[in-house]
């Protein structure tokens, strides 16, 4: 009798094998659901057949598909379960999820009209599926949102336990069903999902095309070739090129951790601390949210929940960003001349043919978005579409000309850039409408619960005292809430709740949402928790705290601008030339904040901190004084105080 040898190693060759099988397996079919879902979106572009509300229950569902896929292909789906269990349960998942499709497209009529408040068990088990899915994802990824959901759920369900001003009679699971899912007009196939998939998918074709082609990966060379004859222009080009590509990211830390390995080591062998160094690329990741054209996703929803167009929104965004960008790069500067910035050779390729062609791209893409958007007033989902034709014709052809010049033939080459480009489109958008879906779970139980009601008369009632302390209420509502969430969802939670009520105090609603926006925009550098700091001190190797601390000092200009807004009005409500006298007043008083932050007048500390926090008192009043008149005065004595200090403190010993 032969005996049989020991059973294989778990982690043997046989198991390896199969992981490899089902990964490739997950590669394919992420892939064929993502040109799927890139055509059918596309069609919906060009046509706007159905409406926006068809294509949010159809493809909804395809979005939980791509999510799920996508982790499942980078083994990050339930990882502790091995390779098999995880890719049944994405198989399940999907299975759901295209029924779910399949059936809400078939009986679309009838449950949006005929069946109307008396949904049958199959519509709501069929629409609850696909909102537990959704629930189900944000739990792995967007925890605190997930528990804020939940929490929101079980008060609906059990408000009645609940005492004081916030008690409610309660309401069945049946309404709570029907609330996230086949109502419509709540839950996840609301506004906000078809928002996503809708003028913000449109524009993340934009985006996803420049990056197929490695618009990113060009910027970054060509501000780090900047670089090489000047030390001290080293730390700028590290800023320019950070604000340049997380204006195409849309994300503070996936900016941060896209471009933060490139800069961060550079400006450490440039004799910035490593403290410094993430502080830096921190607030130069932060600013990408503030850009025009490409804002950040917080932007779209202020125009949609302002029922303006996206342009009203970016126009008036130029003047804070400018003054953000204005106030780091000045602050940067500043810390380059007390660090003595050394020259450093970056270890960086020559410019290419690519590299020109995709910053070429680049600027086709925003100066073509500003036109069509701002000069041919063309609505903002078809001038990005628009933009993108555009561009990846151009890009295509680019491509072509350099493959033949270099004789690359090979299959895998020629189609890299064209499946980075579903890959970027199908991974951003899907992540993007599920958590916009998400959102559509937390405004459903918002709306049925009249929370913000609620919280709105504890406005009213600090408003009654002062507005001031009506602002300080909604800031510490906004922070609370951006400690735990990404930026669209502190938006949308803040605005619902706090901005009616700022407006009916007497606030410009321009104000109101701006101030929100910021206050979101923040919500990625806030303390404790800052996910952008937690990035850079990670690739610095710098003490998380200390990080976040610095980058907050750094990110000034975005404080000071939450406060201008109330004292400069002009500053965001009338886009144009009606903007420069409240951005000039701003802008002194940002950099000479900038400079009693960073700089130093004397080298003797006695005499210098007066002076410093002299300069910081006529900065603020330039900025907050109510009366414009007054505060002009107070402006030309800040500007030529931060011109010489500046001018000195290049010049003090170090």
């Amino acid at each position: 009798m032969v005996e049989a040898g020991p059973p294989a190693a778990p982690n043997g060759p046989p198991v390896a094998r199969v992981d490899r099988v089902l990964r490739g397996a997950a590669q394919v079919l992420f892939f064929l659901t993502g040109i799927a879902f890139f055509g059918y979106l596309s069609r919906y572009y060009l046509t706007g057949a159905g409406g926006p509300t068809l294509l949010a229950v159809t493809a909804v569902p395809l979005t939980v598909c791509l999510v799920f896929l996508n982790d499942l292909r980078h083994g990050a789906l339930y990882p502790r379960l091995g390779s098999v269990a995880p890719f049944v349960i994405a198989l399940l998942y999907c299975g759901v999820a295209l029924y779910a499709a399949w059936y809400l497209y078939r009986e679309f009529d009838e449950i949006r009209i005929y069946r109307l408040g008396i949904w049958n068990a199959t519509d709501l088990a069929v629409g609850g599926a696909v909102a537990a899915l959704v629930l189900e994802y944000t739990r792995r990824r967007y925890f605190a949102l997930f528990l804020l959901n939940v929490a929101l759920i079980l008060y609906a369900v059990y408000g009645f336990l609940v005492p004081g001003m916030f008690h409610h009679p309660g309401m069945d699971w049946t309404r709570i069903v029907s609330a996230v899912s086949v109502e419509m007009t709540t839950g996840v196939f609301e506004r906000l999902p078809q928002l996503g998939l809708t003028l913000i998918g449109s524009f993340i074709l934009v985006l996803a095309v420049l990056r197929a082609f490695g618009c990113i990966d060009s910027i970054l060379t060509g501000s780090s070739r900047v670089a090489l004859h000047s030390p001290r222009t080293l730390p700028q080009a590290a800023v320019f090129g950070s604000f340049a590509v997380a204006a195409v990211s849309g994300s503070g830390a996936a900016n941060a951790a896209t471009t933060g390995s490139a800069t961060i080591p550079v400006l450490i062998k440039a004799g910035f601390p490593r403290v410094t160094a993430a502080a830096v690329e921190t607030a130069s990741s932060l600013g990408g949210q503030l850009m025009p054209p490409l804002m950040g996703i917080a932007a779209f929803l202020m125009a949609d929940y302002m029922g303006k167009s996206y342009f009203d929104v970016v126009a008036r965004g130029f003047a804070p960003a400018m003054i953000y960008f204005l106030g780091v790069a000045f602050a940067v500067w500043l810390l380059a001349a007390r660090h003595h910035t050394r020259a450093v050779t970056p270890d960086v390729r020559a410019m290419r043919f690519m590299d020109w062609t995709n910053i070429l791209s680049y600027l086709i893409a925003v100066g073509g978005l500003i036109y069509l958007m701002g000069v041919e007033r063309r609505p903002a989902m078809a001038s990005a579409q628009t933009v993108f034709l555009y561009l990846f014709g151009f890009l295509t052809v680019a491509f072509a000309v350099r493959s033949v010049h270099a004789r690359v033939w090979s299959l895998r080459e020629l189609t890299r850039p064209f499946l980075r480009l579903i890959e970027s489109f199908a991974t951003v958008t899907g992540e993007l409408t599920i958590l916009l879906a998400t959102l559509g779970i937390l405004t459903a139980m918002f709306t049925i619960t009249g929370v913000p009601t609620k919280v709105g008369v504890l406005l009213m009632e600090g408003a009654a005292i002062n507005l001031f302390v009506m602002v300080l209420v909604a800031f510490a509502f906004g922070y609370l809430i951006g400690m735990g969430l990404p930026v669209a969802p502190t938006y949308i939670v803040t605005a619902i709740v706090v901005a009616p009520f700022m407006i009916r105090a007497g606030l410009d609603p321009w104000v109101v949402h701006f101030f929100i926006f910021l206050v979101a925009v923040f919500g990625e550098l806030s303390p404790p928790t800052s996910v952008t700091a937690a990035v850079t001190s990670r690739i610095a190797d710098a003490p998380f705290v200390r990080t976040m601390l610095a980058a907050v000092v750094l990110c000034m200009p975005l404080l000071v601008m939450m406060g201008a807004v109330f004292s400069r009005p002009d500053l965001v409500v009338e886009p144009g030339w009606a903007q420069l006298p409240a951005f000039a007043l701003v802008l002194i008083g940002t950099l000479a904040l900038s400079f009693a932050l960073q700089g130093r007048f004397h080298p003797r500390r006695a005499l210098d901190l007066p002076m410093r926090i002299g300069l910081a008192g006529i900065a603020s009043a330039t900025i907050f004084h109510p009366d414009a008149s007054v505060a002009a005065l107070f402006a030309a004595p800040t500007l030529l105080l931060t011109l010489a200090g500046a001018w000195r403190f290049r010049r003090l010993p170090r």
